[in-house]
């Protein structure tokens, strides 16, 4: 990945719907040429998926959208608790965090009650030991 790259990648996390023309317009390659560098970081897997992002407060379908600090068990290990709460319903992300914490969970609940209901599963059948949940009240738009 050279500098190009890295120009191109910060184009598409403020805007993954940018055309090709205008994506090279705005790096000085070519439509084709900047076609070309997108695709060989998606084949390469640099580029994994494009995405879009919603405000919390505006997608009244999924309820709450909650942050969880997760610490695991000492009998669990991180692959085991992996596997397990990615089949947890409402799970939206899971990412092995430095800290105080293991894990930071993101997830949807319906209501207070499904979102009781997640974290007695996590500490039932997912390893965890401790939790602190935090309720995303609103979110800035992204950039």
């Amino acid at each position: 990945m050279d500098r190009l790259d890295r120009e191109i990648l910060g184009i598409l996390q403020e805007d993954a719907r940018i055309s090709y023309r205008d994506l090279g317009m705005r790096v000085g390659l070519s439509a084709n040429a900047a076609g070309d560098r997108v695709r060989r970081m998606r084949q390469e897997g640099v580029i994994r998926g494009f995405t879009v992002i919603i405000d919390p407060a505006a997608d009244t379908r999924s309820g709450l959208v909650v942050f969880i600090d997760v610490t695991l068990r000492l009998d669990t290990t991180a692959e085991a608790f992996e596997r397990s709460v990615l089949t947890l319903p409402g799970i939206t992300e899971v990412v092995h965090v430095t800290g105080g914490h293991d894990y930071l969970v993101r997830a949807t609940a319906a209501d207070s009650g499904a979102l009781d209901a997640l974290l007695r599963r996590l500490k039932k059948d997912a390893g965890v030991a401790h939790s602190n949940t935090r309720i995303a009240l609103r979110a800035a738009p992204a950039r």
